[in-house]
């Protein structure tokens, strides 16, 4: 570990229903989920009035309906969460050349390449203040919690002690003493599953693994799992801030809340990513050769495996296929698989050695990725690259998503079916505005991005 707190981890709170209660003043104060809305969707994530409810990411639209039936269940706006993400990583920037995103929402600050005068506790709680305070004004009202500590683990585990808009600065020396009372759970890779192991061990907080030999937990949870967790309970991470690399790719990665563990659920959520990494690619007229998949554990430790293709596609079915394939490849190997069972964070999908044609035939005995249906597909729920608003099954307008009528001007869906479009008319800047239903097909009413993106085609 470091000698100073100088790294620092900033989390934006609940941040995609934030911009969605931001961006649609009638929904502010209101439990709002966001992702796939369809009974086979998942939650990407939940605002904190619904996640009083218990609605959390990863967790299948159809419980959290079942959980919070009042909630506003909204699909996914792109646009507006990379253009808030690209402010707030501006900012960071700005503070520090060495910033590692893991997200749109989430990364890590080397402040000790910020040029501060000292790297003193209070210095730094002033620039994490200040920080913060720049964020909220610059993004029109998203907050955001920050952990600042002498590791990444320990900035980490800072930034979610006091959750939503708060502050902890960890002070040199005293890591071990915040981590003993907490429990085990505290430590990323320490789900459900590992956590009742541990208590049949009778392991309950970190103090109690603190006292346990690696070899004990080794033989408990595995070589790898035992190794990580044996030395984050002795708070020990000395892993660097690595600065974003521009990659010439299209990709699609998702953040959990709840550490992923079920193989079928990981499989499901690489497939709705391959889905968008394919639209995005036939959207922006290439294709590419290499599939990649990447594995961010509990420890923050990241697997990914690859595969390159004779010729480049930009098949959903056969992304889906390899990425999947991959994923299967991972498990295969004992370590990587006791390292994955130990508990996912993030799971992302890519394409990269791209290419602007492909050959169209020369997967066409290859497209058994599952249900031929795409209503079937179980809908993307993505932290960091989340997709353009799915067409509803009913009509082709999502709730959610922007629109624009020619009279009323711009608004949102609130609901759609049965050849019928209801639309709240309401913006960023102005009040909670009216409902007004329309025919699905009023020639008046039109889809909405911002004039930099290319306007979207109406349903």
């Amino acid at each position: 570990m470091r000698a100073h707190a100088s790294v620092l981890h900033l989390d934006l709170d609940a941040f995609f229903a934030s911009v969605e209660q931001r961006d649609k003043p009638s929904l502010r104060g209101k439990p709002v989920v966001v992702g796939g809305t369809g009974g086979r969707g998942v939650v990407s994530t939940a605002s904190y009035e619904a996640r009083r409810y218990g609605v959390g990411s990863a967790m299948s639209t159809r419980e959290a309906r079942a959980r919070c039936p009042h909630a506003a269940f909204l699909s996914g706006r792109f646009h507006a969460y990379r253009e808030a993400s690209a402010v707030v990583m501006a900012l960071l920037r700005e503070l520090s050349p060495l910033v590692e995103p893991l997200s749109l929402d989430e990364a890590f600050v080397d402040l000790a390449a910020a040029g501060l005068p000292d790297l003193d506790v209070d210095t730094v709680t002033q620039t994490a203040q200040r920080l913060r305070a720049r964020v909220y004004e610059a993004t029109d009202g998203l907050t955001a919690s920050v952990g600042v500590a002498s590791s990444k683990f320990l900035a980490k585990v800072a930034s979610d002690l006091d959750k939503p808009d708060g502050l902890v600065v960890v002070t040199p020396g005293t890591e071990l003493e915040l981590l003993r009372p907490m429990a085990a759970t505290v430590i990323p890779g320490v789900g459900p599953a590992t956590a009742e192991r541990l208590r049949r061990a009778g392991l309950h907080t970190v103090a109690d693994l603190e006292r346990v030999s690696e070899e004990e937990l080794v033989r408990l949870l595995g070589r790898a799992h035992g190794s990580g967790l044996h030395r984050l309970a002795h708070a020990r991470d000395d892993r660097a801030v690595e600065p974003e690399r521009e990659t010439k790719s299209v990709s699609v990665e998702g953040t959990y809340d709840t550490d992923l563990t079920d193989t079928r659920l990981m499989e499901s959520l690489l497939t709705s990513q391959a889905k968008d990494v394919a639209r995005r690619l036939r959207a922006s007229g290439f294709s590419g050769r290499t599939v990649t998949i990447k594995v961010r554990l509990h420890d923050f430790t990241t697997l990914s495996r690859s595969t390159t293709l004779a010729s480049p596609t930009d098949q959903e079915n056969v992304v889906g296929r390899l990425a999947r394939g991959l994923l299967a490849e991972l498990l295969a190997h004992p370590d990587s698989e006791a390292q994955v069972r130990g508990g996912v964070r993030l799971l992302g999908v890519g394409v990269s050695g791209l290419a602007d044609w492909v050959q169209d035939d020369l997967f066409g005995d290859l497209l058994e990725t599952g249900p031929t249906d795409p209503t079937d597909a179980v809908e993307p729920a993505t932290e960091t690259e989340p997709p353009e608003p799915p067409r509803a099954r009913s009509s082709g307008w999502a709730p959610g998503l922007d629109v624009e009528h020619d009279e009323h001007g711009r608004g949102w869906v609130w609901g759609s079916g049965r050849g019928v479009v209801t639309v709240r008319f309401e913006t960023r800047e102005s009040p909670a505005g009216p409902v007004r239903s329309f025919a699905d097909d009023d020639p008046a009413l039109h889809r909405w991005q911002p004039p930099d993106l290319d306007p979207p085609a109406d349903p």
